[in-house]
């Protein structure tokens, strides 16, 4: 879809804390909608961190013309880039100049957010501010005992209200982030607004053959990050029936993957736990057909746009039921939920999900597919447009 021809096209800032190279659902969400708007036809421009050392400078990438800031590594985390407010604010001022953008969309209240924002506000420019973040995602990078980390999340909660209470919209994924960001942040009006998926990409094409596994198989993707609980995953893997013969592929890096291939180790798993590392989007796609169930143990995810994408390849899925996950499972429809942490919870709906008929796997791998349609990128891409456009969305705020 492009824009139509009685609407001039939108020079749109989008300002991103996290941006690929980096590998987490926000830099992917930033990705996905630069893509989308310039495909729209608008002129889009993204501002995010450099990932290495250096002045700032700017490249023509497809989706956008991305601007990249001076920056600092963060010594708690493998690639997290912190900038200075003193050695950015500069830069984005100088950018606004040369770019005058109709509206900016900022990713988070941290840092390039924040300080995009101000600057917006100050020029008088529209501001629509999207929040993919929660407290607890900081903490295994805070070296701090668990009551300064509370103190922490507090500050990050409170800062959140003061910061995206001076946008013109607030959205975050699903409504019950929204509810906790009313609860917590403050904020009177956030819009809960699907980061939205291309569904149709993870289906078979016609003609296409993907071999199945000769074994049962569950999948995990994401970050390996302490919050994602994976050696839950694997521990649950290793309770199951011997005679099942599950294997588990782990597609992803991060931090704690040493410690995950230890435990592998000591549970004598080497055979059936396999660490595919960073993979491709074609990669990726072939383990999500491939796969026979799904698993997702995290419990700090405001949406999980990889769970989504599992179940756009008609895969059965077994979630935390934690935060945002409970809205993608319909208790024996598509999946199952499990008590968050529970080593035997999670073995048993495996165990269960993967001694069903083919057919009746199928048919929950059906019902996960359905479920995703609501979550349409193009519907999610068409919503922000009116956004940034000035539209308002009072019936559907939380």
């Amino acid at each position: 879809m492009t824009t139509p021809a009685n609407q001039r096209p939108l020079t749109i800032l989008i300002a991103a804390d996290t941006y690929p190279p980096d590998v987490n659902g926000a830099a992917q969400f930033g990705y996905r909608l630069a893509k989308g708007m310039t495909a729209r036809g608008h002129n889009v421009h993204v501002l995010a961190s450099r990932a290495d050392r250096g002045k700032a400078f700017s490249e023509f990438r497809s989706e956008a013309t991305v601007h990249r800031l001076r920056s600092r590594k963060a010594f708690t985390h493998e690639y997290f880039r912190i900038c200075l407010p003193w050695e950015i604010k500069k830069d984005i001022s100088l950018l606004f100049d040369r770019i005058n953008p109709d509206v900016v969309h900022i990713q988070s209240h941290y840092m390039v957010g924040e300080h995009v924002l101000y600057e917006a506000v100050k020029r008088g420019i529209r501001v629509v501010a999207t929040n993919h973040f929660m407290p607890e995602n900081l903490n295994p990078f805070l070296p701090f005992p668990q009551w300064f980390k509370d103190i922490v999340g507090k500050v990050s909660w409170r800062d959140m209200g003061r910061v995206m209470g001076k946008a013109d919209v607030i959205t975050t994924p699903t409504p019950l982030a929204a509810k906790a960001m009313h609860d917590h942040a403050f904020l009177a009006k956030v819009l809960p607004l699907s980061n939205g998926i291309d569904s149709a990409a993870y289906e078979l094409q016609p003609g296409e053959v993907i071999e199945p596994h000769p074994y049962p198989t569950v999948l995990f993707a994401g970050r390996l990050a302490e919050e994602k609980h994976v050696d839950v995953l694997i521990k649950a893997v290793a309770a199951t029936p011997a005679e099942l013969n599950v294997h588990l592929e782990i597609v992803g890096g991060g931090e704690v993957r040493p410690d995950l291939e230890s435990l592998v180790k000591r549970l004598d798993l080497q055979d059936r736990v396999k660490f595919l590392g960073l993979a491709s989007d074609e990669e990726l796609r072939e383990a999500y057909i491939k796969a026979d169930l799904f698993c997702m143990p995290g419990t700090a995810e405001l949406q999980s746009l990889v769970t989504l994408e599992a179940m756009s390849a008609s895969t059965p899925v077994v979630l935390a039921n934690a935060m945002a996950l409970p809205h993608l499972v319909r208790d024996g429809e598509n999946g199952y939920l499990f008590t968050p942490m529970d080593t035997e919870d999670l073995a048993a709906k495996i165990t269960g999900i993967l001694e069903l008929p083919a057919d009746e796997r199928a048919a929950m791998g059906k019902a996960s597919r359905a479920m995703v349609e609501p979550h349409s990128i193009e519907s999610t891409l068409q919503t922000f447009e009116d956004l940034y456009r000035g539209a308002r969305y009072e019936d559907k705020v939380v």
